[in-house]
């Protein structure tokens, strides 16, 4: 159910999660081709890494005071409520640090037909 609807928009309710993040080297991922889990390219400002079982791959999310990412890539460390924005680099990840944000899910409203 829909906290709020704006713009053909429905937002879901706030979730508070743990947020971390990684880049595409070899530190953070054991792999530096930053192909993620859907088979996308990561993109800084725009991926994020989720348990699938809590947020489906796919997904629009708002992460509050960052923006709207999409659920693509997964981690093994990222159990239930906890993201992982994608980075551009290894030290911009690091310096972000760890952070308890709120998110909201996002899903376009459909018209029904009648």
């Amino acid at each position: 159910m829909a906290y709020f609807s704006l713009a053909g928009v429905q937002v879901g309710q706030p979730i508070t999660v743990k947020a971390t993040a990684y880049c595409a080297c070899i530190h953070c991922c054991n792999k530096n081709d930053g192909i993620t889990k859907s088979g996308t390219k990561a993109v800084p400002g725009h991926t994020l890494a989720v348990d699938p079982k809590f947020i489906p791959l796919g997904t629009k999310v708002y992460v509050e005071g960052l923006g709207i990412f999409t659920a693509e890539d997964t981690g093994s460390a990222i159990k239930g409520k906890r993201i992982d924005i994608f980075m551009g680099d290894h030290e911009q990840a690091i310096n972000f640090g760890s952070h308890n944000l709120k998110i909201f899910i996002l899903e376009e409203e459909t018209t029904p037909r009648i």
